[in-house]
């Protein structure tokens, strides 16, 4: 007969990992449980301040709308595996994460949502084929914002395409595509900061439209750039001097 862990004793081991979120959601989507780095990334001090709520309570409106999309889609049925994600918190700047997400099956019945936001580590540079996918990197780095063929990544890395897109997971966590769109999201954001247009700024990291562009921020950031530039500037203002919070 297998051994059955419950969701206390799960909460109670992921307390110990600082770099990894875990919760569990009811039908309604409120958490019934959550590890501490949680409540703590929430600026929160107690985990009875998380239990209870929903994410429309603990965050922003521009984010939790898209947390609450995402778990109805989990309780309708859906697994997401590994979604490349970047969190944003008030004290911190953004860290990028994969989450996890299954529905949460008691009886035959889904009864809620279990998942795990893992923050992204260090790229391992003892695995033997890392000075050839740092090439990859590179090129990415320097086209992000031209089409991208996965061929020529792997002719760059001297690896077939299956071969690249296993090393990449085992070297970044990421597949190459997932690290193309964490570069063009990450330059995104800098150019947010200023006045140019979204459109334009779209098209400047390598999307299609702005349509393209939004739903691909929106996947990622879990907020439109609209949104993510009125939230950096309200950052702003909080941290010019005499500024005052409310």
């Amino acid at each position: 007969m297998g051994v059955k862990i419950s969701a206390d004793e799960l909460q109670v081991l992921f307390d110990a990992l600082p770099d990894v979120v875990f919760f569990v959601k009811d039908q309604a989507g409120r958490y019934t449980h959550a590890n501490l780095t949680l409540v703590r990334r929430l600026g929160l001090k107690r985990r009875e301040d998380v239990i209870g709520h929903s994410v429309m309570e603990l965050f922003p409106s521009a984010l939790s709308s898209s947390y609450a999309s995402q778990d109805r889609r989990v309780l309708a049925g859906e697994v997401i595996e590994n979604q490349l994600e970047v969190h944003i918190f008030s004290n911190r700047s953004p860290g990028w994460c994969l989450t996890c997400k299954r529905p949460l099956d008691i009886r035959g019945k889904v009864a809620g949502v279990v998942g795990i936001s893992r923050d992204l580590g260090q790229p391992d540079g003892r695995h033997p084929t890392y000075v050839r996918l740092r090439r990859v990197i590179a090129h990415l780095q320097e086209h992000y914002a031209e089409s991208v063929r996965v061929q020529t990544l792997a002719d760059l890395a001297d690896l077939s395409v299956a071969q690249l897109e296993r090393h990449f997971r085992r070297v970044f966590q990421l597949t190459p595509q997932q690290v193309l769109t964490k570069l063009r999201i990450e330059a995104a954001m800098r150019l947010l900061r200023g006045d140019e247009s979204v459109a334009a700024i779209g098209l400047a990291c390598g999307f299609a439209d702005q349509s393209a562009f939004a739903r691909q921020f929106k996947a990622t950031a879990g907020m439109t750039p609209r949104d993510y530039r009125a939230v950096v500037a309200t950052q702003a203002e909080k941290r010019e001097p005499g500024a005052t919070s409310l």
